[in-house]
């Protein structure tokens, strides 16, 4: 199954590493789960996962290649990302409706758990896909570990891409768990919670500055 595939010992270690790494990504889902608990926190794991394979699917079919080559493409799907990145700090903030976030939270609870963890879900998706950042990353990571002889390289990296969303997604639910116990060890402090998600709203917005300020590396 795994022919074609070099050192995929070494591509597991490298990639867990990879996602244990702080980022947008890691932000995200501990805020939901510090803020909402377990269910939240799970919602945006999967959510973020679910958009790592759309930039996996995209590299094996060359998407990420068209991303690297064309500074028109990258530039789209840059200043996309970026302004959503910006979007989703913003609601986070809760600056948008001039309430605070808990008690924006509060309003969305009583308009159905299931629609708002879904919000969560999808918010998670469409921050990991409107990224150039990840796909370029899995363009340039995962052919390092195909075999020049491999006799089909977009198979190959369509289950390089599982094994390493499958690795990433029990990283981000382990996240959301930690997220989770904190929430409830803190529950009682509304006020330091209301200002802890104000805070990663404020770095959300700081990420899509940063990605508005990315070039193409291929430049």
């Amino acid at each position: 199954m795994f022919s074609g595939i070099d050192n995929l010992g070494l591509f597991i270690v490298a990639g867990v590493l990879l996602n244990l790494t702080p980022g947008p990504d890691v932000l995200y889902i501990m805020s939901h789960a510090l803020k909402s608990g377990w269910r939240a926190g799970s919602m945006a794991a999967l959510g973020i996962t679910a958009g790592c394979f759309v930039h996996a699917g995209a590299a094996a079919l060359g998407v990420s290649a068209l991303l690297a080559a064309s500074s028109t493409a990258f530039s789209i799907l840059k200043w996309l990302g970026a302004a959503y990145l910006v979007y989703v700090g913003w609601t986070m903030l809760g600056l948008h409706s001039g309430h605070q976030p808990v008690a924006r939270a509060q309003s969305e609870a009583q308009t159905g758990a299931g629609q708002q963890l879904g919000r969560v879900f999808m918010k998670g998706f469409w921050t990991n896909v409107l990224n150039p950042k990840v796909a370029l990353f899995f363009l340039a990571f995962l052919p390092q570990f195909i075999a020049p002889s491999a006799p089909n390289k977009s198979l190959s990296f369509m289950l390089l891409g599982l094994v390493f969303n499958f690795n990433s997604l029990w990283v981000n639910l382990a996240y959301a768990g930690v997220g989770a116990v904190l929430s409830q060890q803190f529950a009682a402090l509304q006020h330091g919670m209301r200002w802890l998600e104000r805070g990663a709203g404020a770095m959300f917005i700081g990420f899509g500055l940063k990605l508005a300020l990315t070039d193409n590396p291929s430049n």
